[in-house]
């Protein structure tokens, strides 16, 4: 069972009073508890399953400019009360930096919302196990699935409370369940593999388990068959489930932190038009049930939905406090990063995209890391799907697909096919003039 709010309320009260007595200026106290349950599954049989229960505690002290930190899992109480007289004193040696404290009081949140983010009811282990099972069974109803590469199921709920010696003290409850089934497909001695993924705050959200089984299969086995391509530069096309890696890469970009080192490709980008005007990308903290969604951020601060993107032009960063003194912008509440991160629909349909294409590549999988943010470079192993004369025609894999993400940006067209499937989500899109490195 979780610990209350008011024993990990009483424990950061606590903290922070030992820390004030041993001449802490300021304080910060993060306490998470959390208790996590995965059953894994192959061939319509468990294989293992495992439970963990983590409770932690994290520690940041003050004293004027200087600053610490430190963290555990053990709340023995001489082991907190080392812990707490330690971090004081590394405070005291440690050096002065001028943008070092905490947030004003001013900008936290002192409305906490309800975002509908926890689930009460307890499962048991055969619902999961019978999920599992109807699960794998479907996949393997389909006649090229020969084997289970492996499914899962998995529970996670967590309480956490976050405390600072100016006055605030709040946290909540949250609950995440996601199920993943891999399907191994064959066919005249060549073997694929591809998987389906569904994540929500309630278990009843989840997508049916029937259809999480068909979907992995049916990708799978339209791998089968899969050919090398020649290199050279042509459309490509990005699905929906490998699109949003873009994003993630963006939100990398934008930083406060690496605004503040200037290691950014887009340093000197700032409320500039970086993409085309049909273009909005939108962090929102605030969506019910969200799988990004929070009250506040790390810090306690305020944080609401905002234009990173508006019409193209990029307008904001992910501002911590710390960072947000060293720019002199004020700190939007994204310390810890993005939360609910999404690009909103463009006016083109995927169908037709697909169908107005002589030859182009129309992506299903990366592989690897794709982007460099500090110079803009973009390389990616990726497989999908050769499009000619307006048709799906066969399946590639080991290619490369090379370009710079200013161009990427600039040239990016987006789909009107967005779905929230999990915290940082894009709808399918296509950029031109791509090089694609083959045999």
């Amino acid at each position: 069972m979780l610990k209350s709010k008011d024993y990990l309320s009483d424990l950061a009260q606590e903290c922070i009073k030992k820390s004030k007595a041993l001449g802490a200026t300021e304080i910060e106290v993060g306490l998470s508890n959390n208790i996590s349950e995965t059953i894994n599954f192959r061939n319509k049989k468990i294989e293992h399953s495992d439970r963990s229960e983590t409770l932690s505690l994290g520690l940041t002290t003050y004293i004027n400019k200087k600053k610490s930190n430190v963290s555990t899992s053990n709340f023995n109480e001489e082991n907190l009360n080392q812990l707490i007289e330690r971090c004081v004193e590394c405070t005291k040696i440690s050096p002065e930096d001028q943008f070092s404290g905490l947030p004003d009081k001013d900008v936290l949140e002192s409305n906490i919302q309800d975002l509908d983010l926890y689930e009460k009811e307890e499962l048991s282990n055969n619902f999961k196990q019978n999920f599992l099972k109807e699960m794998e069974v479907e996949m393997f109803s389909h006649p090229k699935i020969k084997n289970s590469n492996g499914s899962s199921f998995s529970e996670n709920k967590s309480n956490f409370i976050f405390a600072n010696s100016i006055g605030f003290c709040n946290g909540y409850h949250t609950s995440s369940y996601s199920v993943f089934c891999e399907a191994l497909a064959e066919e005249n001695g060549q073997m694929e593999r591809d998987y389906e993924i569904s994540i929500s705050r309630f278990y009843k959200d989840l997508d049916d388990a029937k259809t999480i089984g068909k979907l992995a299969a049916e990708k799978a086995a339209k791998r089968l068959g899969a050919k090398k391509i020649d290199s050279g530069k042509m459309p490509v096309i990005f699905h929906k489930r490998v699109a949003k890696s873009l994003l993630s890469t963006f939100a990398s970009a934008i930083t406060g932190s690496s605004f503040a080192r200037g290691t950014s490709f887009l340093k000197n980008s700032l409320n500039k038009g970086i993409f085309s005007e049909e273009v909005n990308i939108i962090d929102d903290p605030l969506i019910k049930r969200g799988l990004g969604s929070q009250a506040f951020d790390s810090e306690g601060v305020k944080n609401k939905k905002i234009n990173l993107v508006k019409s193209g032009v990029f307008k904001e960063l992910l501002l911590d406090t710390y960072n947000s003194k060293i720019l002199n912008i004020t700190s939007n509440g994204r310390c810890g990063g993005t939360t609910n991160l999404y690009m909103e629909n463009g006016k083109l349909d995927l169908k037709n995209i697909i169908s107005d294409q002589k030859k182009a590549f129309f992506v299903t999988e990366l592989i690897g890391r794709a982007g460099d943010i500090t110079n803009g470079n973009y390389s990616v192993g990726a497989s999908g799907i050769m499009i000619e004369n307006g048709e799906l025609t066969y399946p590639v894999n080991e290619i490369t697909i090379a370009s710079n993400l200013e161009y990427m940006f600039a040239n990016l067209k987006p789909c009107n096919d967005l779905e929230f499937k999990t915290s940082v989500n894009s709808p399918s899109f296509i950029i031109d003039n791509l090089t694609i490195a083959g045999k």
